[in-house]
């Protein structure tokens, strides 16, 4: 098992998460394909089950993308990632 830093949460996960590319990512928007995937430091989460990303809008963040910018001015931590799964990593 690899461990993640990610601010001040450690995220373990499987080594073996497949890689997919922006493009990729990008199409699990909630509109292109159903999947509605973010990524977070490098790894990509599937936020599908979760009401507050339906359509694959959370406030004014899209899915598809990589949220690792956006998350300073979020009003939680990088701890609401430990809420959905690990899917991949971005390669």
């Amino acid at each position: 098992m690899n461990t993640l830093e990610a601010g001040t949460t450690n995220y373990t996960m499987p080594e073996e998460l497949p890689l997919y590319t922006r493009s990729q990512l990008t199409l699990r928007n909630g509109q292109d394909k159903p999947e509605i995937w973010v990524a977070y430091k490098g790894v990509i989460y599937d936020v599908s089950g979760s009401r507050l990303w339906r359509r694959g809008q959370h406030y004014e963040h899209w899915a598809g993308q990589d949220l690792t910018d956006e998350l300073p001015d979020a009003p939680h931590t990088d701890e609401v990632f430990e809420r959905f799964k690990a899917i991949g990593k971005l390669a």
